[in-house]
């Protein structure tokens, strides 16, 4: 007789587990593999961000950096003030130029030691923001950036630009409130005079100062502007003596005296 071999009562369950088994393992290196390849590229990233966010203050130093004022060493003077009414005093003469096309023209003034005793900024805005604010504050940051920035009127003057205001620092001694600051902006074309003067004695000689800085301040070229040419061409015809032009034009009530009363208060 012939004999059947016999088969393992569990050999169907394990030939059918196996490659369950081997696909589940699969599965799971798979899974394994692809979040390690996950964990490491937001390891990557997150090490890219922070090389840049370290990177950012330097990219946004140097874009703001360019975007601010410069001295320009080889411009042409396009100004000049009389040295007739500085005798004695040590003249500089600065450009400054900004990227979108401002330009200020700076005069400084300064006496025995080097002593400062007057400031003239002729500033011709180009396409950049004019971050002036006040011109109480503006003026008090040019004459002393570390100092106080209360300043008070102190009347308005009359030149060939047209009236120009006055400003004197608030309270204080009588050398802290000596100097005054005067200000004065043109819409069209876009120029602004600004600055301040320590000479003269009294009150109303500082103010005669001031006025014939301003009616001693000449044009000498105006390059393609030719609005700027137009309006000194009538400031000339408005041109007063310096002996008075220090002098108010105007009615000299309580706005335009030479001393302004408490009451205006501190601007």
């Amino acid at each position: 007789m012939h004999s059947f071999p016999a088969g393992s009562a569990n050999s169907y369950h394990t030939l059918s587990i196996r490659p369950a088994l081997a696909s589940f393992v699969d599965e799971v290196c798979g899974t394994l593999a692809r979040l390690c390849a996950y964990l490491m590229t937001l390891a990557l990233m997150a090490i890219c961000g922070i090389a840049l966010w370290h990177h950012l203050p330097d990219v946004t130093a140097m874009e703001t950096s360019s975007k601010t004022w410069s001295k320009a060493g080889r411009s042409t003077p396009a100004f000049a003030v009389s040295q007739l009414i500085f005798p004695g005093k040590t003249e500089t003469y600065e450009v400054f130029r900004h990227p979108e096309g401002g330009r200020k023209d700076l005069f400084r003034w300064s006496g025995i030691g080097g002593t400062p005793v007057a400031e003239l900024e002729i500033y011709r805005s180009g396409d950049e923001i004019d971050q002036v604010g006040s011109a109480a504050g503006y003026l008090a940051a040019r004459m002393d950036p570390a100092g106080p920035r209360e300043l008070e009127a102190a009347g308005v003057i009359d030149s060939k630009f047209g009236a120009v205001t006055l400003f004197r620092r608030v309270g204080g001694t009588e050398a802290a409130r000596a100097c005054l600051r005067f200000f004065r902006h043109v819409d069209e074309p876009k120029f602004r005079l600004s600055g301040w003067s320590c000479l003269g004695e009294d009150l109303p000689a500082r103010r005669t100062a001031i006025g014939c800085i301003l009616n001693r301040l000449i044009l000498l070229t105006a390059g393609n502007d030719a609005k700027l040419t137009e309006l000194f061409a009538h400031a000339e015809v408005r041109r007063s003596d310096c002996a008075t032009s220090g002098a108010p034009a105007l009615s000299a009530d309580w706005v335009t005296g030479a001393d302004n009363p408490h009451l205006r208060g501190a601007l």
